[in-house]
């Protein structure tokens, strides 16, 4: 059997693994865009300096080889014809018995005029990316960035650690707005305001200046103020990388949908990662590719962890994660404590917990992540939700809920 695999991604490589482990001779291709294997969470460390291209990998050197797996590096995939069961892409086509999609996401740019197509205009999603932005970066005196969120804020990072000062617009009156709440996210601002970048928040940019040779001079914002600009970086968020699916007869909506098994609307083609938008981490990208592998080698496997941890958030030695809602909605109790350096947010919902924060000290985290992916209520328990632990045992009642032992 031929297993073709669309992306050399978290989902698509771990993909790979799991089909070498449940076939061992079976075919396998991966058809990817990028020449190599990186990691974006890591690319603002290529761009600091920090790693090499070789240390972004995240599989181990000859692995291809070692795994008996054709990589068709350095190509993009333009099309498929369902019906014969086969992919196109630049210069060539490949047969396949069954098929997977992990091209993962493209990044977004706002609609200006004037922004996409600039020398020094790059978003931040690719090692190509990265790597013009390095080298722009090197010599680029004022640094725009759009976008406050975790990529963003990854660039920023980054070009703080080179010397430079960027400044970060976002309509957002916060920075981290999918990532923490405002009084966490505040940490994280106080720190980069000392490191001297300027934040714009609540602001659009409305229109970028380019010199006679194409490149952007000065930013615009709402306001009418103008940035100078000698490297424009955009983290305006991403959506899923679908465009070459069209005619293809895979249904998609924003993107691909997919069933419980990862199987597509198209019998023998799956899906996962980014591309079926049902998360956006790495831990769950890299389990819905061995979920899709499963499937593909005919062990029927359903996907059922939809829960998602948050992106982890680390800057200036500050630590943070949250998992679940972290806004509480109507009706929410809300518990907040602080100090030092530390602060922490539980949000409960007709007793269950739905959100958690936790800044500075992240132990026993996964205590809170079990809560709240089992839908535990804690409501009755006569203990503070502050000294809640494994420690006090719980299981399921004969009428099918969970009941708590407090310990003494």
């Amino acid at each position: 059997m031929k297993h073709v695999i669309i992306g050399a991604s978290a989902a698509g490589i771990s993909a790979a693994k799991t089909i070498r482990k449940q076939r061992t001779d079976d075919e396998i291709v991966i058809i990817s865009k990028d020449d190599t294997v990186y990691s974006r969470c890591m690319l603002h460390k290529y761009i600091s300096g920090e790693r090499s291209v070789q240390d972004l990998s995240f599989v181990p050197e000859g692995f291809f080889k070692n795994s008996r797996i054709r990589h068709l590096a350095g190509v993009n995939a333009t099309g498929i014809d369902t019906a014969k069961k086969v992919v196109f892409f630049d210069g060539g086509q490949e047969l396949y018995d069954k098929l997977l999609i992990a091209t993962g996401a493209e990044s977004v740019y706002p609609p200006i005029d004037g922004l996409k197509g600039a020398e020094n205009v790059r978003a931040l999603r690719d090692l190509s990316d990265a790597k013009i932005i390095r080298e722009k970066a090197l010599a680029a005196d004022n640094i725009v960035i759009i976008g406050a969120g975790l990529v963003g804020l990854d660039a920023a990072y980054a070009l703080v650690e080179m010397g430079k000062k960027p400044i970060i617009v976002d309509l957002a009156e916060a920075i981290l707005p999918a990532n923490l709440d405002v009084r966490a996210a505040a940490a994280y601002k106080t720190e980069f305001e000392k490191a001297g970048c300027v934040f714009r928040l609540g602001v659009r940019v409305i229109g970028v200046i380019r010199d006679q040779n194409g490149l952007v001079t000065s930013v615009t914002l709402d306001g009418k103020e103008a940035l100078p600009c000698g490297l424009l970086i955009v983290a305006a968020g991403v959506r899923p990388a679908i465009g070459f699916l069209e005619n293809s007869g895979i249904a998609c909506t924003d993107s691909v949908t997919v069933n419980e098994y990862l199987e597509t609307s198209v019998p023998d083609v799956y899906a996962a990662g980014d591309v079926a938008g049902l998360s956006r981490n790495w831990p769950n990208a890299v389990k819905q590719g061995e979920i899709a592998a499963m499937n593909m080698c005919g062990v029927s496997t359903v996907y059922d962890d939809t829960f998602a941890l948050k992106n982890t958030v680390n800057f200036f030695g500050i630590l943070s994660l949250s998992f679940g809602e972290f806004v509480p909605a109507d009706g929410d109790i809300e518990y907040c404590r602080e100090s030092r350096g530390r602060y922490e947010k539980v949000i409960l919902r007709n007793g269950v917990p739905v959100g958690v924060i936790r800044q500075g000290d992240i132990s026993y985290s996964g205590f809170w992540q079990y809560l709240i992916k089992n839908k535990i209520n804690i409501a009755d328990i006569p203990i503070s939700v502050w000294k809640l632990s494994f420690a006090d045992s719980f299981g399921m009642a004969e009428n099918g809920e969970y009941e708590w032992t407090v310990r003494a």
